[in-house]
């Protein structure tokens, strides 16, 4: 097993506000046994992987989408094909995680909003800086009771604001994020 899954098990928990004590007991695990698994000193089995896993409402692939790669690319480069969709068509908003690695300051989204589909204005979180750009389709956002169209090419920013968003047209609104720090 690769190094990147306790990597991306830190990130994870700690995006959630979550310490070792909390996830091992949600796990039925100790503190220190998911310790060494998140510096890479120990492997998790695929039961406490998958337990884990649906924890952060992910699948087991999440942490296996570069364990085909060279280890050198591993954390450093994500290919096209090892993107995993996290999200449903059924909530009208797809991402996928573009970012190799969960531990950095910021990380990439491709976000797929179907027609028709919206989000309500979010509580906003503290110390969560959001942008993104348009890159197909219209969407509406909403920032602090603010709405503003958007159209292929336009772009925002914005920190600690509630937001939500709606789809209007008749295709796909697709949009690159970029959250700090990240939230997958």
């Amino acid at each position: 097993m690769n190094r990147q899954v306790g990597t991306d098990i830190r990130a994870l928990r700690k995006s959630r506000g979550l310490t070792l004590q909390a996830l091992a007991e949600a796990t039925g695990r100790s503190a220190g046994w998911l310790s060494l698994i998140e510096r890479g000193q120990a492997e998790p089995s695929i039961r406490d992987l998958e337990k884990i896993a649906a924890l952060f409402g992910l699948t087991i692939s999440f942490f296996f989408r570069s364990a085909g790669r060279a280890e050198r690319e591993q954390g450093l480069v994500l290919r096209q094909e090892d993107r995993m969709p996290i999200g449903s068509d059924e909530s009208g908003l797809v991402e996928e995680l573009l970012s190799p690695s969960l531990d950095g300051a910021f990380e990439m989204m491709r976000s797929v909003f179907a027609p028709g589909a919206s989000r309500d204005e979010m509580r906003p979180r503290a110390g969560r800086e959001d942008g993104a750009v348009l890159v197909s389709g219209h969407l509406t956002l909403f920032v602090d009771g603010e709405s503003f169209d958007l159209h292929p090419g336009d772009s925002f920013q914005f920190s600690g604001r509630a937001y939500g968003w709606r789809n209007d047209g008749p295709e796909p609104a697709v949009a690159i994020w970029v959250v700090s720090p990240p939230v997958y």
